[in-house]
């Protein structure tokens, strides 16, 4: 089952959030945390996915202080949205991310995974949020640049060789940096795992959901 919900941030912003409940029966919760094109279809698909796997799934509308529930494609116009919007609700988006957490609490432990932006906010997460289990990183741009970050969580991250956004000489440097940190690397573009663009990568997608499936079912199970 799925639906919007309204939550509240600590600092008085109302926002919108999918959510997604397991059938099945609940190992855990799991904050999905959006690209720069809003919570769109392939974000609710990703929250359908995880949900199937017996997780309680939530994703918050990081957008919605400037666009509420905004959904965003993968042409040029829409890129450049994004990161407007992007550069607007950086700096905040952690609260929604921390009211999330607190609602899916309720499934047991808590991860958190993003992509692309997203990704980035979930090491950032895994950084701030003493409530958090595990935290998985697809492609987050931001990632190698906040290595001097300490998560309190187990974290995984997911690159692409072929990601000129995100050089890989960068992401050696923060393995380097985080031996702890599990990182995979792929012969992929940035956004492999995102079926709706042109650098999908099929077979990289389903090796790194495999790959976060069982990492999860260590962590929150």
């Amino acid at each position: 089952m799925s639906e919007y919900t309204k939550l509240l941030t600590k600092d008085g912003h109302h926002f919108e959030a999918f959510v997604t409940r397991p059938s099945n029966k609940v190992k855990g919760g799991i904050v999905i945390i959006q690209e720069i094109f809003g919570v769109n279809n392939h974000i609710k698909e990703v929250c359908n996915h995880y949900s199937k796997q017996g997780y309680l799934c939530i994703s918050p509308c990081l957008f919605d202080r400037q666009k509420p529930k905004i959904e965003l494609g993968y042409d040029d116009n829409s890129i450049a949205e994004g990161r407007r919007l992007k550069e607007l609700c950086n700096d905040v988006a952690l609260e929604e991310i921390e009211a999330s957490i607190s609602y899916v609490r309720s499934a047991g432990k808590v991860s958190v995974i993003g992509y692309c932006w997203g990704g980035s906010l979930a090491w950032r997460a895994a950084c701030s949020f003493d409530e958090l289990s595990a935290s998985i990183v697809y492609y987050g741009g931001d990632v190698p640049k906040l290595s001097k970050l300490k998560p309190r969580c187990k974290v995984i991250c997911h690159f692409g060789e072929l990601d000129k956004s995100i050089p890989i000489n960068l992401v050696s440097d923060f393995k380097t940096f985080h031996e702890n940190v599990r990182i995979y690397t792929y012969p992929a573009d940035h956004g492999f795992n995102c079926d709706h663009r042109i650098q999908y990568n099929p077979k990289c997608a389903e090796i790194a959901f495999d790959r976060s499936i069982k990492f999860l079912e260590t962590i929150l199970t």
